[in-house]
């Protein structure tokens, strides 16, 4: 039987620092895991690219393909969007696709495939009425989205929300949620 493939996305947030611990957390519970992330996290994470594509065993994305290259990844069973900022959120939520993991994530919701996401953002943007709008738009739209008490606090979590999200997405996959 194939491995389910999780498609793990992540934003220039901290949390991103984690993302390798992330990946072998998923693979340890039998996922395919594909990395992408959008161009400001590969920017951050330039020195480890080469290492996370061996740990994957795909190349890590930050940009789209051109028609006339073939798609190498496989097809995504779910999606999980961790740490999602402020700019990915909304962007995501208004259909805004410049970023090549926001423009899958938004295809996603258009094609069934089951997505989670975790906002990470500052105090300061948590108290922006569009993240709340955001937030309810892609939750309206069929995304699960960890924001809250459970979730990560801005500013105030040491603690990252990666059981919760990778629980999260076991649960999309098993259609539980």
């Amino acid at each position: 039987m194939t491995p389910p493939t999780l498609y793990l996305f992540g934003s220039a947030a901290p949390p991103l620092f984690d993302v390798a611990k992330v990946i072998e957390a998923a693979q340890a519970d039998g996922w395919d895991v594909c990395l992408g992330l959008t161009p400001t996290a590969a920017h951050w994470l330039r020195e480890s690219l080469d290492g996370l594509a061996v740990l994957t065993g795909h190349p890590v994305r930050s940009e789209y393909r051109l028609p006339s290259e073939p798609d190498v990844w496989p097809g995504a069973d779910v999606i999980l969007f961790a740490p999602a900022t402020f700019d990915s959120i909304n962007s995501w939520a208004l259909g805004l696709t410049q970023d090549f993991v926001v423009g899958v994530a938004a295809e996603a919701i258009g094609k069934g495939v089951p997505t989670v996401t975790v906002p990470c953002v500052s105090a300061a943007y948590a108290r922006h009425r569009q993240l709340e709008r955001s937030v309810g738009e892609l939750r309206e739209q069929g995304v699960t989205v960890l924001h809250g008490e459970d979730a990560f606090v801005p500013e105030a979590a040491t603690d990252r929300p990666w059981d919760a999200a990778l629980d999260a997405a076991r649960q999309r996959l098993a259609g539980l949620v």
